[in-house]
């Protein structure tokens, strides 16, 4: 776990009727090849314990199933049904739309949550300076907030959940801001406005399925989705790979670039070894490939090469 988190769990909600998209159940959708309530699970992979609340749907990694009372309920029974599986003193609460959550994010969220009041712009907490956060949640460069992309304390979670619970007699149909709205939270700003976007309509699944394929992402989404589907975890440096690839097709053969970084991978699975360690001795042999195909052909144009006839013994 990063350094600077600390323990939680998450709870991800996944049920609603997606109205807007027709019904159809949203986080099944794939962007990138994969599911959008896989690309949420994998932003959030340090958690003690992952509870989904909703429909049971496959998953790249075990979760806790959930389901709220009634199914449809919305965000805030979600979160009910949801709560009782949780037992660290913080919990993240994630929408299942979220294509672009990173762990980093994720990160920045359970740092805040869990640091005092005066530790950010916000001011005092309600017991005064020092006093504890709440927890803290995701606010989008339009400066709206996010209560879906949060983390909150586990205690002032459970308190106002029961409160909303004993006013109202049931959580089914309540709005979410009325319970974060009575929590003192710290806003992290998300100015990029990838982390906090969602996918409501077809019209936001088909702009985050052209967001993954832009130049600057493409293979980092690539390598990512790959990965996930194989079952793996490895760091990969691409530009790294990359350089290695165009050095083993301008030094070798072209065929040469896709085998030598096939070759790394399974090395670096079977050994257990540092792929940045392997591509930069495989990279060095391509130079020394280069140099010595340089070395012939140069001495070829000079007249300085070994002819058939030279090399054939006297008689």
């Amino acid at each position: 776990m990063n350094e600077h988190t600390t323990d939680y769990d998450a709870i991800v909600l996944a049920g609603g009727a997606a109205r807007r998209l027709g019904g159809a159940d949203k986080p099944a959708l794939s962007v990138g090849g994969r599911a959008l309530l896989d690309r949420v699970l994998a932003a959030c992979p340090d958690a003690a314990r992952t509870v989904v609340v909703g429909p049971g749907r496959p998953t790249v990694r075990p979760v806790v199933r959930a389901l709220e009372d009634p199914p449809g309920g919305g965000p805030l029974a979600a979160l009910e049904a949801g709560l009782p599986h949780t037992t660290a003193p913080v919990v993240l609460v994630l929408s299942a739309d979220l294509p672009f959550l990173t762990t980093e994010t994720v990160h920045r969220l359970l740092a805040t949550a869990t640091a005092t009041a005066t530790a950010t712009a916000d001011g005092p907490g309600p017991g005064g300076d020092g006093a504890p956060y709440d927890g803290a949640m995701l606010r989008d460069a339009s400066g709206r907030d996010q209560p879906l992309v949060a983390a909150y304390r586990a205690g002032p979670l459970r308190r106002e959940l029961a409160r909303l619970r004993a006013e109202h007699g049931t959580l089914a149909g309540l709005p979410l801001r009325a319970l974060w709205t009575a929590l003192l939270l710290a806003r992290v700003p998300d100015a990029a406005a990838t982390a906090s976007f969602d996918c409501d309509t077809w019209e936001d699944i088909g702009a985050a399925r052209a967001r993954i394929r832009e130049h600057g992402t493409v293979l980092d989404e690539w390598i990512t989705a790959v990965k996930a589907e194989l079952g793996i975890e490895l760091d990969v440096d691409a530009a790294a790979l990359l350089d290695l690839a165009r050095d083993a097709a301008h030094g070798v053969a072209r065929p040469a670039a896709p085998l030598t970084t096939f070759l790394i991978g399974y090395a670096a699975g079977r050994q257990g070894g540092d792929v940045q360690e392997l591509s930069d001795r495989a990279a060095a042999l391509a130079h020394r490939w280069a140099a010595e195909a340089e070395e012939a052909g140069g001495a070829a144009r000079s007249g300085g090469g070994v002819t058939h006839d030279e090399a054939k013994p006297a008689e």
